[in-house]
């Protein structure tokens, strides 16, 4: 999608679409006022005679207005304007591009961004505005026979009003359409059967995307070589799969080497039975998705390689594929981690817990400023939180506060849990370490503990992305969070 910022008189622009807001308590927008006097009121003709009341998710197309140049001007209905904020505004961005399709217009220019929205600047408008017509765009096609023609909106000019808006409002698309271009690629990944989207082909995209980022460069680690480093809970996960194991390292230097880097961990599950554990065989398919962290950090390496930051960023992958084969590890086997810890690992379908363990480890040779671990972890934190927020533990309350407040601006929310010392004792093994499951109670919580015992030499958080990652029913498939949370982080900190 191509998209144009642009300064002119919406009455006088000649465009074959031209996108404009309305309100429902008759409060018409700056730019809809102009076009409304140009056309000698007809815009308040229509709200009057109820043709559109402004209400949230209407939509009016009219065509050929006098006085207006535009082929066509489309009214999308705002709701109230003084309850008129962010996630409002994106809900009127999603309905826009919907009903363009509807009419298959291939241009279309939108003043969207010259709403009056709650406690955000032009800048986020315009980032919220490309982001959500990339994904929008998205269609699954690989592994059908017959894919669907895709038309529809492939050009979109962004009207403001003033040129002095210009500069934040092209930032904020470039910065958009990135994170929206990098969640397409963590929900494509996602969406990807577990047959083709093995480790070893998750390690094959992170070292095309280097070979097209002079910035990126990518290195992946064979079993044998993790077995050097003493990576062997990361390994047992594999045990029982033909699928090889593989560590994914992607370094992206944005600034000189000296400077220390963020660090981000995605766990790489390409399929998840849940090993001897086996799990029930409804909705097993899904487990596909459990690589969905493992994405998120594909997605965000891409997106920082097109915006190229000045901050040093390394993306880790830690990716196996869980299968209850004749080598596969057994509930009560003991395995010991890179740190040296051995786990007593009572529950084989916990296993994300035991590949993150070991890549933890790996990055503290790195030194890093920030290290943020994102994974379909637990259950539990379905059960929590559903599928609106993501699951947030942390071993530092400044970095906690630091993605909360992220997750909130970029529309893409996590919620606090609490890390505190009672949960431990859950992990209590009469025969090793720790166990790598606490019980039936507080399952995210437990889990975040374990994770905790790796991550003692580094300011750490951990995303738990299971009720986030995917949808469910009609329209299953990836959701491509948290790339915009990750994003927002990175490029504001």
């Amino acid at each position: 999608m191509q998209f144009t910022v642009k300064a002119a008189n919406p009455v006088t622009l000649a465009t074959a679409c031209l996108v404009v807001g309305i309100f429902e308590d008759n409060n018409l927008p700056a730019l809809t006022q102009l076009l409304d006097t140009a056309s000698k009121g007809a815009i308040r003709k229509l709200l009057r005679a109820g043709d559109i009341t402004g209400k949230l998710g209407q939509y009016l197309l009219l065509q050929k207005i006098d006085g207006i140049h535009a082929q066509r001007v489309l009214l999308v209905g705002c709701g109230l304007s003084h309850n008129f904020d962010a996630k409002k505004y994106a809900t009127t961005v999603q309905h826009t591009y919907k009903t363009l399709q509807k009419y298959n217009l291939s241009e279309a220019t939108l003043t969207l961004t010259n709403l009056p929205v709650s406690n955000i600047l032009d800048k986020r408008k315009a980032e919220l505005l490309a982001r959500l017509f990339v994904i929008n765009q998205y269609r699954y096609t690989t592994t059908k026979s017959k894919a669907p023609l895709t038309t529809g909106i492939e050009r979109v000019t962004v009207l403001i009003a003033d040129k002095k808006g210009s500069s934040a409002t092209k930032t904020g698309v470039l910065i958009g359409n990135a994170v929206g271009k990098g969640m397409n690629l963590a929900r494509e990944l996602g969406n990807l059967p577990a047959n083709i989207c093995t480790p070893t082909y998750l390690g094959v995209q992170a070292k095309k995307l280097a070979t097209k980022n002079k910035q990126l460069r990518t290195q992946v680690l064979t079993e044998a070589q993790m077995r050097k480093l003493g990576m062997f809970s990361l390994l047992s996960v594999g045990n029982g799969s033909i699928e090889p194991s593989v560590l994914i390292v992607m370094h992206y230097q944005g600034t000189v080497a000296t400077e220390r880097p963020h660090v981000i961990v995605g766990k790489g599950i390409t399929f998840d039975t849940g090993g001897i554990s086996l799990k029930p065989g409804g909705g097993m398919d899904e487990m596909k998705f459990d690589m969905c962290g493992a994405a998120s950090v594909l997605g965000t390496m891409s997106a920082l390689c097109e915006l190229q930051p000045e901050i040093n960023v390394i993306g880790v992958i830690a990716s196996a594929e869980n299968m209850p084969g004749s080598r596969a590890t057994k509930p009560g086997d003991i395995v010991t981690s890179m740190s040296k810890q051995t786990i007593e690992i009572l529950n084989t379908d916990a296993e994300g817990r035991l590949v993150l363990c070991d890549a933890l480890t790996y990055v503290e040779r790195f030194k890093p400023l920030t290290v943020i671990d994102i994974a379909t972890l637990t259950g539990a934190c379905i059960t929590a939180l559903g599928s609106v927020v993501s699951g947030l533990l942390s071993n530092d309350d400044k970095l906690a506060e630091q993605l909360y407040s992220c997750g909130i601006n970029s529309l893409d929310p996590v919620w606090r849990l609490p890390l505190w010392d009672e949960y431990q004792d859950q992990l209590k093994s009469n025969f090793a370490d720790i166990a790598n499951i606490g019980g039936p109670k507080a399952g995210t919580i437990t889990a975040g503990c374990f994770l905790s015992r790796f991550t003692k030499k580094y300011r750490w958080a951990h995303l738990d992305i299971a009720g986030t990652a995917w949808l469910q029913g009609g329209e299953k498939g990836a959701t491509g969070r948290p790339v915009p949370l990750l994003m927002e982080y990175l490029l504001n900190t």
